[in-house]
């Protein structure tokens, strides 16, 4: 699936990709820095039951929130990893076989180590402050 969008279109989106039939729960996020991942990152969060204020983890890695139901979502941003093998240490592999909601930053960083089996959403930067945004489950 391929979405045209702007910010103000945001929340439209994340409900769009929440309402996917059989929506993977490990979602990798690749787009280059300031295309608006970690927005739409905090758009799904919200949508998904977080009343927390979601924010990028870049510096901690890993940021984990509480939907209203008390289910565990965790956000990572990758960046910063030197490493698969700190990604390993800290134990990325528990969060993201646990079952429960991973959205990745940067998952090019940890390649081996990404399961199989997950969603992908790519984002472009276009002209007039437009997105486009490919998404495959």
């Amino acid at each position: 699936m391929t979405i045209i969008y702007s910010l103000e279109e945001i929340n439209a989106i994340a409900k769009q990709i929440l309402a996917t039939h059989l929506l993977k729960k490990i979602i990798i996020f690749h787009a280059p820095m300031g295309a608006g991942k970690t927005t739409l990152i905090k758009e799904l969060v919200k949508e998904l039951g977080v009343k927390d204020n979601s924010s990028s983890p870049t510096f901690s890695l890993v940021n984990e929130y509480r939907t209203t139901a008390g289910e565990p979502v965790y956000h990572f941003d990758l960046y910063r990893l030197n490493s698969e093998e700190e990604a390993y240490d800290m134990g990325v592999d528990e969060y993201f076989y646990s079952g429960n909601w991973c959205f990745i930053e940067w998952p090019e960083k940890t390649p081996n180590l990404i399961p199989i089996d997950h969603a992908s959403i790519t984002i472009k930067v276009l002209p007039n402050d437009k997105r486009e945004l490919v998404f495959k489950n």
